[in-house]
């Protein structure tokens, strides 16, 4: 049983800051890629950053430069650090991780930027 608890969510005003944690628990040997996708009303679940276990790191174009992707392999965790926060990128963050390529999900966070 794998479980994926994210952290960090919340109310914020535009141009401002949050940082996201979502931590893994559970029976596995290690994992994979990490990442964080994120879901607005009426739209698709979209990619926003992903990080392998070495480290390399993918963003979407929407966030380069203003969210910074990160993690703790010791500790099972992926950070994920946004700045600059715009009104669109109100929508429920939610955490990914694929253990032998299988995906697990968090529950996932809402973040809500006003502007």
């Amino acid at each position: 049983q794998v479980q994926l608890v994210e952290s960090g969510g919340g109310l914020v005003q535009a141009g401002g800051s949050q940082r996201l944690s979502c931590a893994a628990s559970g029976t596995f040997f290690s994992i994979n890629a990490m990442g964080w996708y994120r879901q607005a009303p009426g739209k698709q679940r979209e990619l926003v950053a992903s990080i392998t276990r070495g480290g390399t790191t993918t963003y979407a174009d929407s966030v380069k430069g203003r969210f910074t992707i990160s993690r703790d392999n010791a500790k099972n965790t992926v950070y994920l650090q946004m700045n600059s926060l715009k009104p669109e990128d109100t929508a429920v963050y939610y955490c990914n991780a694929d253990i032998l390529n299988f995906p697990y999900w968090g529950q996932g966070t809402q973040v809500t930027v006003s502007s």
